[in-house]
């Protein structure tokens, strides 16, 4: 099992929108499982390669006994139907907050090996993968609340605790990233 930290808002990482996945590799299917491992452990029904420090389009989830991840997601939004739900994030621990979601999500893209897949949902589904599919863009769900709940969840993070801890050291690896250099 690889556990990795969860980068916590106020890390650029979660504002940065991720590069597209060129490269469908051994340490791309790493990234998949360490993602996977991180978002059982934390408990989550989501989370981004962003929210690890990998700015790479792929996210995995967790909702309703569905396990995956999907890599360069496309969404379509079959109808303009909508949700209000509690929703929360990992990289805002302890946090969650009444957000509008459509209620239906087509999404497109590829799986570790590169071959294309589709999901479909609603509901739960369709929240979670708007919500992974947002941190891919440096989105987070917070951005998404209403004037009122907004201004009620910034005071929220400015008391949690978590905000006031100083931002983990990170160092820079001089090895390539899936073909990239930092």
């Amino acid at each position: 099992m690889a556990l990795r930290p969860i980068r916590l808002l106020g890390d650029p990482v979660l504002r940065t929108p991720a590069l597209p996945v060129t490269t469908f590799d051994k340490e791309l299917r790493t990234l998949v499982k360490d993602l996977t491992d991180t978002m059982l452990e934390a408990p989550g029904v989501g989370l981004a390669a962003p929210q690890l420090g990998v700015g790479l389009r792929v996210f995995t989830y967790d909702v309703d006994e569905q396990l995956g991840h999907l890599i360069n997601p496309v969404l379509h939004f079959p109808s303009d139907e909508e949700q209000d739900g509690d929703e929360g994030c990992l990289s805002l621990p302890g946090l969650t907050f009444d957000c509008r979601r459509k209620q239906h999500v087509v999404a497109h893209g590829q799986n570790e090996y590169g071959d294309p897949v589709t999901i479909e949902g609603s509901a739960l589904m369709a929240r979670c993968v708007q919500h992974e599919a947002d941190h891919l863009d440096g989105v987070l769900f917070i951005d998404r609340l209403d004037p009122e709940t907004k201004k009620a969840a910034l005071a929220a993070i400015r008391e949690a605790a978590w905000a006031n801890e100083p931002a983990p050291v990170v160092k820079a690896s001089p090895h390539p990233l899936f073909g990239r250099t930092r």
